[in-house]
């Protein structure tokens, strides 16, 4: 199997001089833990729920907010994002792309060409989807 059989198309940007405010409010109503960082088209990084949760003060919308506290709000994506991340081609075979989720503790590969052009995201959910459905664990 392919990593572009596993792999979830859908996949949500933004830009790199997106605030986290912005990502924060994506977050908020979405049901997804990554977003892609692209510039014309080509990946430039990630952000994670997690590195949000690290770039946001604990304090912004409770009594003990400050005006420092709004300003992590001001950031922008490229200060927060996880640069050259690892990630994996369409072409790779899924069983190759499930050692780096592993190896290196990543939920999530962007899956891109060589021109670093975008073509979805590959998360340790959907590996583990498509080997449910080939081993006959359950419903792909």
């Amino acid at each position: 199997m392919r990593v572009s059989e596993a792999m979830s198309r859908q996949v949500r940007t933004v830009e790199m001089d997106d605030t986290v405010q912005t990502i924060k409010l994506i977050f908020d109503n979405a049901d997804f833990h990554h977003l892609l960082v692209v510039e014309a088209g080509r990946l430039m990084g990630v952000i994670s729920d997690r590195d949000l949760l690290r770039a946001v003060s604990p304090y912004v919308n409770s009594p003990a907010e400050r005006p420092r506290d709004l300003q992590t709000l001001h950031r922008k994506a490229h200060q927060i994002m996880t640069r050259h991340p690892i990630t994996v081609s369409p072409a790779d075979p899924l069983s190759a792309a499930v050692e780096p989720l592993l190896e290196r503790r990543v939920s999530a590969l962007p899956v891109i060409d060589g021109d670093w052009k975008l073509h979805g995201i590959l998360t340790w959910r959907d590996a583990l989807r498509a080997g449910a459905g080939r081993w006959g664990w359950g419903a792909p």
